[in-house]
């Protein structure tokens, strides 16, 4: 993973994103969107493992219903926008080959 990529991932995830473990899921997976992905998806696995509503009556609240649809979002964006390997495929479709017979012409006597 080269540091374009790799500053690429940590805007999509933040700064506290371990680097290490950014690089061996490269490694494995070998798209940086791939990588973005599934870090977000275990997040959004970790949050929907607990629950998202907590109320304690007169004391607290807490509601982690906004986290879920800010990392559902997140997701979405991801999917969508340019990652800096897309160039990479899109520059490699772009090319053809185009093969072609060459034949003598009929001539005529």
């Amino acid at each position: 993973m080269d540091e374009f990529q790799r500053s690429w991932l940590m805007a999509q995830l933040g700064p506290d994103t371990d680097a290490a473990d950014l690089e061996r899921r490269f490694f494995r997976l070998r798209s940086v969107r791939a990588v973005a992905l599934e870090v977000l998806g275990q997040r959004r696995a970790k949050l929907l493992a607990d629950p998202l509503k907590v109320t304690v009556d007169g004391v607290v609240t807490m509601d982690l219903q906004e986290n879920l649809r800010g990392i559902e979002r997140q997701i979405e964006q991801c999917r969508q926008s340019p990652a800096p390997d897309d160039a990479e495929d899109s520059d490699e479709g772009d090319e053809g080959l185009v093969v072609t017979w060459l034949v003598p012409g009929r001539g005529y006597r």
